[in-house]
């Protein structure tokens, strides 16, 4: 649920004002409908804005809830310096919505106000029309709102350095607080080490053992065995325990080289904290990215809340040119949620394998193997050009296909981790050409439009991929 304040411009002529007020009142009444009716709270005006006094107070009285998005409404021609006041006393992002109306003026009213709003370099939004025949429109514009609005203040937990020399894994941490709002809290690794030994050994006991009811464990003796589960579920708890001490909102763990060589890997840890669900029940997600990845972990964020749903974090692995299909595959990142995309873990575990880990990390542990559910979706990755931020955005579908076809097209790879066969929308020669990373992001639908207005809220440089989307750069 969102906070949406909603404030409906007028003339400032009280002859005029007073005659359409009726007028203007039902078509706020018809916006705010849409609104709430899609379970969001709408904060009005006390009344319509028709004096420079009253754009000044209401925008101040609306402003001082912390709305996600101020919507301002222009179903009449309206005094464009009210919505200047109006936005001078309203911070955060803005909308405005103008009525296509042949008698009254609205979309004159939009149409000046937002001008002015160019003129002084004020970000915002415009729809237009019957709010039930824009509703998407504008619900998008929410969500987009909502997920920048729920970035700034939040902190993202980072635990361990640079892996493996990987300069697209860190970010400046100056940059993220003055343009995202977001601050970085540095943990040392040893901290899961440590923890490890404070969880309830009859909890990690019941936390094997769910996985050995509902999944598939294939013990070795050696890479894996009860004793290295157990490690990691109860690094799990470790990061659960740091999650809670220093308010994390989503996080990072680096692995590379020091736990995966000498103690266990972070599959586990981090499948089941980008899992709506453990052992223990249904709960929150905490998107987790491997290898401690900054801009990838800030990409899931923004995905998540934008959809509310688990985030995949995958290495872009291989190309199977014969299919047009690329193999998106990452040791321990996808949650077991997309084996199957149900809201019964059963369902999902019956479809995962946590198979030995593979010769890169001896120290052993289970990976998380199972292959993605079919279905459309977005991918996106924030990267940067020159330290400048940019959002590679592109729409595509997960597949799969039998059973033998599954396993000979995971065996050219890693096959014991899990794996996204997915057809992207774009060539492999742009593709490989322009993105600009090893890592890529994706969530089930398309969320394209709210990724466009995220991207203008934080002054982020939209790039899309594909023929559908190359042309559309900020």
């Amino acid at each position: 649920m969102a906070r949406i304040g909603l404030l409906t411009m007028s003339d400032g002529r009280d002859f005029v004002a007073g005659d359409i007020a009726e007028f203007a009142g039902r078509a706020e009444d018809a916006l705010a409908a849409v609104l709430e009716d899609a379970g969001h709270e709408v904060v009005r005006a006390r009344e319509m804005i028709w004096t420079n006094e009253l754009a000044t107070t209401e925008a101040r009285r609306v402003a001082a809830v912390r709305p996600d998005l101020t919507i301002f409404h222009y179903p009449v021609w309206a005094f464009p310096h009210f919505t200047m006041l109006a936005a001078e006393s309203t911070p955060g992002p803005l909308l405005l919505a103008g009525n296509i109306d042949p008698q009254q003026p609205g979309m004159v009213g939009m149409l000046a106000g937002g001008g002015g709003l160019d003129q002084i370099g004020r970000v915002h939004a415009r729809v237009w029309g019957d709010p039930a025949d824009i509703k998407d429109q504008i619900l998008a514009q929410v969500r987009a709102a909502g997920a920048v609005s729920g970035l700034r203040g939040s902190t993202f937990g980072r635990i361990g350095g640079r892996p493996m020399g990987m300069y697209t894994a860190v970010a400046n941490t100056d940059q993220w607080m003055k343009q995202f709002g977001v601050d970085v809290e540095e943990i040392d690794q040893w901290e899961i080490v440590r923890r490890s030994e404070n969880p309830d050994r009859l909890r990690v006991a019941a936390g094997r053992q769910w996985l050995e009811k509902h999944g598939n464990v294939h013990y070795d003796g050696k890479q894996l065995t009860p004793e290295l589960l157990e490690r990691q579920i109860a690094s799990y708890y470790a990061m659960r325990e740091l999650i809670e001490e220093w308010n994390l909102d989503f996080s990072g763990i680096k692995g590379q080289p020091e736990l995966t060589t000498h103690f266990a890997t972070m599959d586990i840890t981090e499948a089941f904290l980008n899992d709506p669900y453990d052992w223990e029940g249904p709960k929150a997600t905490h998107v987790t990215a491997t290898e401690a990845d900054m801009d990838g972990a800030l990409t899931m964020q923004i995905l998540k809340l934008l959809t509310g749903d688990p985030v995949l974090f995958a290495d872009v692995r291989h190309y199977h040119a014969g299919k047009d299909v690329w193999d998106l595959c990452n040791s321990g990142q996808h949650a077991t949620w997309y084996a199957a995309r149900s809201d019964d873990p059963a369902e999902n575990l019956a479809r995962t394998h946590f198979y030995p880990e593979v010769f890169f990390f001896p120290a052993g542990g289970a990976s998380v193997h199972h292959i993605a559910a079919p279905g459309e979706a977005t991918f996106a990755r924030l990267t940067r050009r020159d330290g400048r931020y940019r959002m590679h955005v592109m729409r595509g579908d997960f597949e799969s296909y039998d059973a033998a076809t599954n396993e000979a097209m995971a065996r050219q790879s890693t096959f014991e981790w899990p794996h996204a066969f997915t057809r992207l929308r774009v060539g492999p020669e742009e593709f490989l050409t322009r993105f600009g990373s090893n890592h890529i992001h994706a969530v089930p639908g398309d969320h394209v439009d709210e990724l466009r207005t995220v991207c203008t809220l934080l002054d982020v440089d939209f790039e899309g991929f594909g023929d559908e989307l190359r042309g559309e750069r900020s």
